[in-house]
C-alpha cells in the first residue's frame, strides 16, 4: 500500500516562499492498494496537482472519500480535471448531512452553483457518482475495506479506516478529542463522562494497530486553550492516539496556515522532546507535500 499526500495545510491554503517545503495546499491525500486501486482522501486544494498526475493513465476511476463539508476538504472537486474528460469516473463518498437533509451530492452542488463555477455538473464528460456513508458500516473499494467513523467536529465528519491486503491507513479528518462539559460537581457530569468514554473506546477501535494514522495536530497544547470548540487536535493528543491504538507511523498534518515551515519544524522538536521515544513507540512524522511513503 502506498499513501501520498497532495495537501496538509490546515484552513486555508497557504502557499508562498515560508511553506515552499511542506507545501501550502490544502487536505489531499493519494492511497493506492497493492493492486494499484486509487482512493482519494479529501478533496482540497491538493487534489488539483493530484488530478494532473492522472492524466497520465487515463482512463481513471477515482473513488474519493470526504470527511466533512467544510471549505479546506472539498475545494478542489470542481479543479479535479478528469471530470472533464470522457471516460472517466468520479465516485464522492461521504455522509449524509441531518441540517440540509441531503447526502454526499451536495458537496458537488453548492459549488457548482453557476454564481461560484462557470460549469455546470451536466456539463462535465467523466460519469459522477454518489455514495452516502453510514457510520461504522464497511464497503468495498476494489480489494480495500473502508470504514467511515464519527469524528468530534462541528459539522459531521468521518474517520477512514482503509484495508487492505493485511495492510491498513486511519485517517482522522478534522477532530478534536471530546471533554465533559460539566464541572465534576454536576450532576449529569458521570453519564456525560461515560458517553465520552464509549465514544473515544470507540475511535481508539478504529485506529486499532494500524500502519498508518494521519491525524489532525492543528496546535500545540498552549495554542489549544484558546481554540476549545473549534473541532481540532494537538500534537499531544494525536501523540497519544498513536500509542494507546498501536500504531506503527504517525503523520501530523493539517498544519496550522499561519505557521511556516521553520515555526512548523521548531514546534515539532519541542513535541519529541516533550515525548522521547520509547521501545514499541510510533515513529512520528509531519506530513509534508509531495512525500509518498509505502509499505
Amino acid at each position: 500500500m502506498k499513501v501520498k499526500f497532495w495537501g496538509v495545510r490546515g484552513s486555508i491554503a497557504s502557499p508562498g516562499p515560508s511553506t515552499v517545503r511542506y507545501g501550502g495546499n490544502t487536505t489531499c491525500i493519494e492511497v493506492r492498494t497493492d493492486r494499484n486501486e486509487l482512493i482519494i482522501i479529501d478533496a482540497g486544494t491538493g487534489i488539483f496537482p493530484l488530478s494532473q498526475s492522472l492524466l497520465s493513465e487515463l482512463p481513471v476511476t477515482a473513488n474519493v472519500l470526504i470527511s466533512h463539508s467544510h471549505w479546506d476538504h472539498i475545494q478542489g472537486l470542481p479543479f479535479f480535471v478528469p471530470n472533464f474528460i470522457p471516460g472517466n469516473v468520479l465516485r464522492l463518498h461521504g455522509a449524509f448531512d441531518p441540517v440540509s437533509g441531503k447526502g454526499v451530492e451536495q458537496v458537488m452542488a453548492v459549488q457548482l452553483q453557476y454564481s461560484y463555477f462557470p460549469v455546470r455538473e451536466a456539463e462535465m464528460k467523466a460519469q459522477i457518482e454518489y455514495v452516502t456513508l453510514v457510520p461504522e458500516q464497511s464497503i468495498r473499494i476494489g480489494s480495500a475495506i473502508v470504514t467511515p467513523f464519527l469524528m468530534n467536529h462541528p459539522v459531521v465528519d468521518f474517520g477512514y479506516r482503509i484495508e487492505a491486503d493485511g495492510k491498513s491507513v486511519f485517517f482522522t479528518g478534522d477532530h478534536e478529542p471530546s471533554q465533559n462539559i460539566y464541572e465534576p460537581h454536576d450532576p449529569d457530569f458521570a453519564e456525560y463522562q461515560s458517553f465520552i468514554d464509549e465514544k473515544s473506546a470507540n475511535i481508539l477501535r478504529a485506529m486499532d494497530k494500524v500502519d498508518v494514522l494521519i491525524a489532525d495536530c492543528s496546535y500545540t497544547s498552549a495554542e489549544y486553550l484558546a481554540k476549545k470548540g473549534w473541532g481540532h487536535g494537538t500534537f499531544d493528543s494525536s501523540i497519544n492516539y498513536a500509542k494507546k491504538a498501536g500504531a506503527k507511523m504517525l503523520y501530523c498534518t493539517h498544519h496550522e496556515p499561519t505557521r511556516s515551515d521553520d515555526a512548523l519544524e521548531a514546534v515539532f522538536a519541542k513535541v519529541l522532546q516533550e515525548h522521547p521515544h520509547q521501545p514499541g513507540d510510533p515513529q512520528y512524522r509531519l506530513a509534508r507535500e509531495g512525500e509518498s511513503y509505502e509499505f
